[in-house]
């Protein structure tokens, strides 16, 4: 796979003069490139799988995990689902120019605030090509161009679909560097990439711990950090227990692989006989691994089809990302808001109880971007949320949190409106 050399300054020039134009582009002829978009996913199936399949043989070959192959998949059942999340994301009220905050002084001057885009936003991002066309989508409806950077692994397949993305754009008029991708895998662009604060306003990492760090730490614009979850479903004395049977054998089970899924089952001391056996028992129809406390553990052991090994420190605030859980029993709803908050990533946390003074204490005092009662933690999503899709699942507390649709691409500028006025 031959590298040819990358000018990122040329594309961040172009995607400065491509956001400007974008901009003042009404809201059909955006949604109208989003519709042509989605049709040519879809019509476009063969193509795709084909690319696809070439990078899941060579992911194969470089020895990559399960859970990092099932991110890169794409079949025909995901493409459509792609496909539809950009038409929701069409179908959504325009984000821009929106006015909030007006008001008049006792000068008479009159203030608003009006919703624009951020710019240029650029993502560098691991595995998953279906964030490809989201963000995309997502840039575009609100009025921002977007360099992407994806993972090797999934190189032939984002190059095919940022292909058909300038393809089904140029049909309806938009500027052609809109969307552009950084066509290599050289590491070393990455950190060129973290320096261009002149040509890029907003950075956007998706993928590992690592890739987070990094960014995090080497990047000279704003970045949105996010999409590590370790997530916690705590079981309460008033829990019922259907319900916390189903919760979470869906949070567990539903996609193991993704950052929303449920990694530490905390149950009240009250309730673990009763509930964690039927619990475990449903998590062991999927072959879950159950990684127990010793008190947790002393309750399964007479459950003879439940495969258990003790926990050990490391299992606290670990995001598993497979079929694996741990388990801890805890004597108080303090004790459980103590662990998350000390192992929690500020993902998504959830309570299961039936006792409303609980829920509420818990949605009050958890930190976290979503905090769930009675619900699985595998709603963390864009298109779950009614967003269309997400550009990101943000932890930080400024700008954005939790799921980030086109209305966290944007910011605001001040109108002023006067009639002569000057300071005094």
């Amino acid at each position: 796979m031959a590298d040819n050399p990358i000018d990122l300054t040329a594309m961040g020039i172009a995607a400065r003069k491509a956001s400007r134009m974008l901009a003042k582009l009404p809201e059909p002829t955006r949604n109208s490139a989003l519709f042509a978009l989605a049709n040519l996913l879809e019509d476009s199936q063969t193509l795709i799988t084909e690319a696809n399949e070439i990078d899941q043989a060579e992911a194969q070959k470089q020895g990559l995990s399960e859970h990092m192959i099932d991110r890169l998949i794409l079949t025909g059942d995901r493409i459509h689902a792609v496909a539809e999340g950009v038409r929701e994301v069409a179908t959504l009220p325009d984000p821009l120019g929106m006015h909030r905050d007006s008001h008049t002084l006792p000068n008479g001057l009159w203030v608003q605030k009006r919703s624009v885009p951020i710019g240029v936003i650029a993502s560098i991002y691991e595995s998953r090509p279906n964030i490809t066309v989201d963000i995309a989508s997502l840039c575009i409806k609100s009025g921002n161009s977007v360099i992407l950077r994806g993972g090797k692994e999934a190189f032939n397949t984002n190059k095919v679909l940022v292909s058909l993305i300038q393809k089904a754009f140029a049909s309806s008029e938009l500027p052609d560097k809109a969307v552009q991708l950084v066509e290599s895998i050289d590491r070393k662009l990455v950190g060129e990439l973290l320096q261009m604060r002149d040509h890029i306003d907003l950075m956007i990492p998706r993928g590992g711990e690592s890739l987070i760090k990094e960014v995090s730490e080497k990047a000279f614009m704003p970045v949105i950090t996010g999409g590590i979850g370790v997530c916690h479903t705590y079981v309460d004395k008033h829990a019922s227990i259907d319900k916390a049977r189903d919760i979470i054998y869906n949070a567990k089970v539903q996609r193991p692989t993704v950052c929303n899924a449920l990694d530490t089952i905390l149950i009240h001391s009250d309730v673990v006989k009763t509930h964690l056996p039927q619990i475990a028992a449903e998590l062991d129809k999927a072959k879950v691994e159950l990684h127990c406390d010793s008190p947790s553990q002393a309750v399964l052991s007479e459950l003879t089809s439940v495969y258990t090994i003790a926990a050990t420190p490391e299992d606290w605030g670990k995001e598993y990302l497979s079929l694996t859980a741990a388990v801890k029993v805890v004597s108080s709803m303090e004790e459980a808001i103590d662990h998350i908050e000390s192992y929690g990533s500020g993902h998504s946390e959830a309570i299961i109880t039936e006792d409303h003074s609980s829920a509420m204490r818990f949605l009050d005092e958890v930190d976290a971007a979503v905090v769930y009662v009675n619900a699985s933690t595998r709603f963390t999503d864009g298109g779950q949320f009614g967003l269309g899709a997400e550009i990101a699942i943000s932890t930080n507390k400024l700008h954005a949190r939790g799921p980030m649709g086109i209305s966290e691409l944007t910011s605001y500028k001040w109108i002023v409106l006067g009639d002569g006025q000057i300071r005094d």
